[in-house]
Order: structure tokens, then sequence, then C-alpha cells
């Protein structure tokens, strides 16, 4: 009996062992499918131009990470500068405010009882699926109408306003906002801006954070609608920047090393906010999992 029931229990825990194989095996290549890039761009930057076009990326020799962050930074008179504080300017401010937006109207359709609610949050989470080019054009001649076509607030403005933020800043507000702790501040007498501010806006710190590091992803990645918007370089984002020395490298190869590096280095900014505030990230992505 004893022989026959240890070889049950073999079998019923071979298909266990087979299927945190295959998991384990499935992380093991998604975890090399995404770092494998990263490790190239890393190589391929502390490399200089000849070794890019050959075969000695791995090799130890040929190491100019030094003279491609030189030349990054010198190239077309300091451009590259200029468009790194461009992006930490649209993204950085742009994910600030538009979070403080996202989080604020999503309290508010949580919290009050308007006309019409159920039906405007409708044609938010509507607005959700619609893709940012499609938006862009519309945007557009929005800007040419208004005059600031070419100018840093017709790529500013339309990133303010997100209704994935929206969305979840009501999730978020639903999970961490006692309708009692409100009561209770009404009762000792304070207003509602009172109330959102010193009360609400403290417990949905965690969300905050969350909605801006998907903000600060989206702006600092976003590419079309400054493509559609700009026309003066000195306005450009890294995103833009590094396009068109990528469309000049074609005649002037020289900008591919510079291309590279200034690759690497936009990837920083989203690294560093990830790893700083990942903490208040992980807790915000589980707001409304445990009532």
């Amino acid at each position: 009996m004893s022989t026959t029931g240890a070889s049950r229990t073999a079998a019923a825990l071979r298909p266990r062992l087979l299927g945190r194989s295959v998991v384990r095996l499935v992380v093991g290549v998604s975890v090399l499918y995404t770092l494998l890039p990263v490790l190239w761009l890393v190589l391929a930057a502390a490399k200089d131009q000849d070794s890019l076009f050959g075969s000695k990326l791995l090799s130890p020799s040929h190491f100019s990470f030094l003279h491609n962050l030189k030349n990054l930074f010198a190239m077309d008179g300091g451009e590259y500068a200029r468009w790194y504080g461009n992006s930490l300017l649209y993204a950085v401010l742009g994910a600030a405010l538009g979070a403080l937006l996202s989080v604020a109207c999503g309290y508010a359709f949580d919290k009050y009882r308007f006309a019409h609610k159920e039906k405007l949050f409708g044609l938010v989470l509507a607005a959700v699926m619609v893709p940012q080019t499609v938006l862009a054009l519309p945007l557009y001649l929005m800007a040419s109408a208004t005059g600031v076509v070419n100018t840093f607030w017709s790529v500013f403005i339309p990133v303010l306003f997100n209704p994935f933020g929206v969305y979840l800043g009501r999730i978020f507000s639903q999970g961490y906002v006692p309708d009692e702790v409100l009561e209770a501040a009404r009762v000792d007498g304070a207003g509602e801006l009172a109330t959102y501010f010193r009360v609400a806006l403290r417990m949905l710190g965690p969300g905050l954070v969350t909605v801006f590091l998907f903000q600060l992803t989206a702006i600092w990645n976003n590419f079309f609608l400054p493509m559609v918007m700009l026309s003066d370089q000195d306005l450009y984002p890294v995103s833009l920047g590094l396009y068109t020395w990528n469309s000049s490298a074609t005649v002037s190869p020289e900008y591919y090393p510079v291309v590279i590096m200034g690759s690497l280095l936009a990837v920083l900014p989203l690294i560093l906010a990830f790893a700083l505030l990942q903490r208040f990230w992980r807790s915000g992505l589980t707001a409304g999992a445990v009532k």
C-alpha cells in the first residue's frame, strides 16, 4: 500500500513540476527577449563606427564610450542637450499636471452626483479606445486655428488630458478614499476643496504616482504629435530629434554612433523614475483588489 501511495503521489506531482518548468521557461524567454535589445544598445553605444558595421560588437577592443558621449553633445551645436531638456519639460511637468487633473476628475466621477454622470464616464471610456495618431490631425487643426502651431504649447497642452488616467483615478478613489472619512471632514466644517486637498489627495498618493508613471512613459515616448506640430528643431523632444538624426545617418554615417548613444541616454529617466517610485506604483496597482 505504501509503494502504491508513493507512486500515486509521484504521478500527481509530475504534472505540477512540468507546469512549473514550462512557466519558468516562458519567463526566461520573456526576460531574454526584453533584455537582449537593451544589452545590444549598451554594447553598441560603447563602440566606434567601424565596430557597429563589423563583427566586433562583442569584442572588448574598440571601446569608445566617452568619445561617443562627447560627440553626442557636440553634434549640431549641442542640439541633443536641448532636445533632452525639452523632453524633460514635456514629460515631467506634463505628467505631474496631467496626473493631478486625471485623479481629480476620477475623484469627481466617484464621489459626486451630477446629471448624466455615467454617460459622460462612458464617453471617457470610449476615448480610451481612440488611438492618439487619429487625434493628431484634429489637434493640429485646432492648434492652427488658435495660432499655437510650432510652439511649446501645441505639444504640452494635449498631453495634459488622459482618459485612461481619469478611469484609473476613479478606480483609485473607490479603493482608497472611504465615504465615511469625507463625511467626517465635512462635519468638521471643511469645504469641498479643503476636503479634497487635505484629506482625499493624501489618500490618493499611490494612485497619483501610478497615473504619473503612465503619463510620464506615454509623453516621453510621444513621437507623432511633435512631428505633426513642430518644425523648429529647438523645440523637438528626444524621440523626434533622434529620428531626424537617424534619417540623416543614411547619408552621413557618423550619425549612427551618436544616435545609439542618444537612445541609451533616452531610456535612463524612465528607468530612474520606475526605480524611485516603484513601491508607490506596486501599491497603486493593487487598488481595489482587496476589499
